[in-house]
This record gives structure tokens, sequence and C-alpha cells, in this order.
């Protein structure tokens, strides 16, 4: 679905529960409250192809302010160190997004869900006690300028990047890179792995239970299928195996309308189901 600006990821999970009356919904990947766009939720038995979803890459539409930088690293946070004025030259930012492509290590937000000791860092952070993070190592594919509006002292770029980045930790490094200061003023999401935020359904329309549920088989769409016959159907309903007629090491089992209804490995000649979706 499109989240809107201003709710959590959790807003939306509970909304989604009310609207389609199932209590079983899960994400792929949640939004701050202040960014927009692609959320993927599963629901009902489509829960459990979740550690299989195919989020990657990710494609997002991102608004860095110069100037600031913040607590936060977006627009929500207390400005912690100014650079006025200091907005960069295009080939300046260029050569500063050149640096930040590719496989890097990321100081994660002090305000993020990342854990030490057992303790959130953001719940440190509110705090006033701010955690020490460990960079990690995020894929940054690429970064493509779309405006850079030198009035307003601010930059728009699509950036496409593996799970795991921060986006607004790379707004605040490519300030630090430019000898200048930058935040994320807005954020969001257009892609996730085979997801189009474009074909997402609205807020109001899942409050208006108005949603489209979209087929699970559309989460994993590199696994190869394999067609089974109804006593296969009813064998891996029962999470017993069925013979193999394709190759791969992994399958997505469909009935004969196309519904799917296991994801499978090879076991020997046959499929030994790992994800059952079929009704007994």
């Amino acid at each position: 679905m499109d989240k809107p600006a201003g709710i959590t990821s959790h807003d939306v999970v509970s909304v989604a529960r009310r609207a389609l009356g199932e209590k079983r919904i899960g994400h792929a990947g949640t939004l701050d409250p202040f960014a927009t766009g692609l959320l993927v939720l599963l629901t009902g038995r489509a829960t459990r192809v979740l550690p299989y979803v195919e989020g990657e890459p990710k494609e997002y539409e991102a608004t860095i302010r110069w100037g600031a930088e913040t607590d936060t690293d977006d627009a929500t946070g207390s400005v912690t160190r100014e650079a006025a004025g200091s907005i960069p030259a295009r080939d300046a930012l260029d050569a500063a997004m050149a640096t930040l492509t590719g496989r890097i290590e990321q100081l994660p937000p002090d305000y993020s869900a990342k854990q030490v000791g057992g303790r959130r860092a953001h719940a440190a952070a509110r705090s006033g006690a701010p955690l020490v993070l460990a960079p990690v190592p995020v894929h940054v594919h690429s970064w493509a300028l779309r405006a850079h509006r030198e009035s307003e002292s601010e930059t728009d770029v699509t950036i496409v990047c593996g799970a795991g980045t921060y986006i607004r930790a790379l707004a605040r490094d490519l300030g630090r890179a430019t000898g200048s200061a930058a935040h994320l003023s807005a954020l969001r999401r257009t892609r996730s792995g085979p997801f189009d935020v474009a074909n997402a359904t609205s807020f109001a329309d899942l409050r208006a239970q108005r949603a489209t549920v979209r087929s699970p088989r559309e989460a994993i769409p590199s696994v190869a299928e394999q067609r089974v016959s109804t006593e296969d159907a009813a064998r891996l309903a029962h999470g017993m195996r069925v013979a193999a007629t394709i190759e791969g090491a992994r399958a997505a089992l469909l009935d004969g309308a196309g519904a799917l209804l296991a994801i499978a490995e090879r076991s020997g000649d046959d499929w030994q189901p790992r994800v059952v979706l079929a009704n007994e």
C-alpha cells in the first residue's frame, strides 16, 4: 500500500487488520512516520511467505536540505550543526555521491532501531544518552540527481539500494562529503523488489475496505513454479513431499488455477514443502 506521512507502519497494520478482518498481517520493511510510499503487507497464511519475499533492490525518492545536520538526520530532529550558505556545486555533489555508491560502511542514525546490549538506539537517544553504534555494510546501487535547487537549498535524488540502508544517513554523509551539512527533508519509497508504488492501494481505500489483496506468488517472482495435481495439492496441505518435474533447488508449487500452495526445496527427486499455504 501507499503509506501517507504522519503515521507509523504499525498504524497501517492496525488499520489493515480492521479493514481486512484479519489478525495475521506482517510487513516486508517499515517506513519512518514522516516518510511516504510503498509498504508491502502480507495477510493471513501469506505471512508465512515473509522470509522469502524478494524485497531488493529498494528505490527511494529523497529530498536533501542543505545547511544543517539534525540529531535524527531528518527534518523531525533538532539542529546539531550548521553550515550556512554552503550548498555544494554540482560537480562536488557528483563526486560525493560517487564515494557513497557501491558497498560502503554506513554509520546508522542515533535514532534508529539498532540495538546495543539489548537497548534500542532510538530509546537511548531520546533519554539523552545516545549509544555508540558501529558502522554496518550496506549496498547503494545508484544515485540519480533529479533537481538541484540552489535558491531553496535543496536537492532531489533517486536512490536505489539494498535492505538495511538508511537514506537519512546517506543525506547526512553526503553533506559531510561535500564539506557542508545536510539532512533528509522528504522521503518516498517507490519500489521494493517486484513491487511498485504506482500499483499500490491508497490508505483511504484501505480504510474504506476497498483494498485489493494480491497473490503471494507476486512476492517471489524469481522462484520457478510447478503446477501440481489435485492429489499432490492434498499431499502438500499435510506437509508431504511431491515429485519434482522441474529443475532447481527451490520451487513455488501452484494449483491448476495458479494459487500458491507451498514453497518447497529439493530433496532428491522430490519437493519438500518448507512453507505451506494450502488448506487441509
